[in-house]
């Protein structure tokens, strides 16, 4: 019984035993096949990551059997196109905008510049002075400072020189006794006179030159130049030009003032053009009307403005003038200063 028992647990340990061999072969078996599928499978993505790596050769080499590489060749250069142009035009809108600025600023002063020389050059201006104190040369328009070299025009002189104008374009007053004062003070004037006074006294324009007194021209109808056209403004003065030779036998002198002392700077220029110097003033009278305390006024006008290259204006049609106009010459003298011609400035 106890070898029977033991030939049984031998028969089971060998039992045991073989079926232990059995199972060790078996799982290993399982691992080579478990491993070489894998392996096949991690060795085929390989050629996929290859492909990526250079995309050109891959498609060019195997285009039937692996049609995977085609689409990751593709996929690769149209990523670096897309980003290549992206970074370039970053620029680009920089250059733009630093540009733009640039003809903006040097547009606008074209635009202000040829505007500033147009304005005005028809504007209606009016001569005027603005006095100062005794002895002291007055302050003139603002407008005397943008004339250009090619408008030729004078408004006062210098040093202790008066030049005194007479403008005969209304009645002429007194004559005789205005030549006899000039003549007695040794004074020579300047006598602008529009061109229907000499059709009219032919004789009083002749006899001013006969004394040595300088004559201008005062326009023939003595209108406002700011109402008349270019070819107008040239007949004012292009007949008085023929009237003048007609009565004198001399050519006028190139020296001009506008009627009423209205003008343009188109009309300056015009005139200018024709060689024309035009004559302005630093001192002016009320003459035009009747002087309320007679000849004292011109003489107070004229001695409480006396100043350095004083231009006088005076007009002939004033009987308080002629009445002054010895005493003036006298005074004047007495102060200091010596009388001159336009043609000297």
């Amino acid at each position: 019984m106890r070898k029977t028992t033991l030939n049984a647990a031998l028969v089971i340990l060998l039992s045991t035993a073989i079926a232990g061999c059995s199972a060790t072969q078996t799982g290993s078996e399982g691992v080579k096949e478990s491993t070489v599928p894998t392996a096949t499978n991690t060795a085929k993505p390989e050629p996929t990551v290859a492909p990526t790596e250079t995309a050109e050769p891959t498609p060019t080499g195997k285009p039937t059997t692996e049609p995977t590489p085609t689409t990751k060749p593709t996929a690769s250069p149209t990523t670096a196109p897309t980003t290549a142009p992206t970074e370039k035009p970053a620029p680009t809108p920089k250059e733009t905008s630093s540009t733009t600025p640039a003809p903006t600023s040097s547009t606008v002063p074209k635009k202000d510049t040829p505007g500033k020389p147009a304005v005005g050059e028809r504007t209606a201006l009016s001569w005027y002075y603005m006095k100062k104190g005794k002895g002291q040369v007055p302050d003139f328009p603002r407008e005397t400072k943008s004339y250009t070299k090619d408008q030729k025009a004078a408004w006062v002189g210098t040093g202790k020189k008066v030049y005194l104008t007479i403008d005969a374009g209304g009645p002429l007053i007194d004559v005789d006794l205005m030549l006899k004062s000039l003549k007695d003070n040794d004074v020579k004037a300047n006598f602008f006179i529009a061109g229907y006074t000499i059709k009219k006294n032919p004789d009083y324009l002749k006899k001013v030159v006969a004394d040595g007194h300088l004559v201008a021209n005062h326009t023939m109808t003595h209108k406002d130049f700011n109402e008349l056209t270019d070819e107008q403004i040239k007949k004012e003065l292009t007949d008085f030009e023929k009237l003048y030779k007609e009565t004198t036998g001399q050519e006028v002198e190139k020296y001009f003032r506008f009627p009423y002392g209205k003008y343009n700077m188109h009309a300056l220029s015009l005139v200018s053009s024709m060689g024309y110097k035009s004559i302005f003033w630093s001192t002016a009278m009320r003459d035009w009307e009747p002087r309320k305390n007679g000849a004292d006024d011109p003489y107070n006008d004229i001695m409480n403005n006396l100043h350095e290259g004083n231009v006088i204006l005076m007009h002939q049609g004033s009987k308080e003038n002629m009445e002054a106009l010895d005493r003036i010459c006298k005074a004047i003298k007495e102060a200091g200063y010596e009388f001159g011609l336009v043609n000297e400035l």
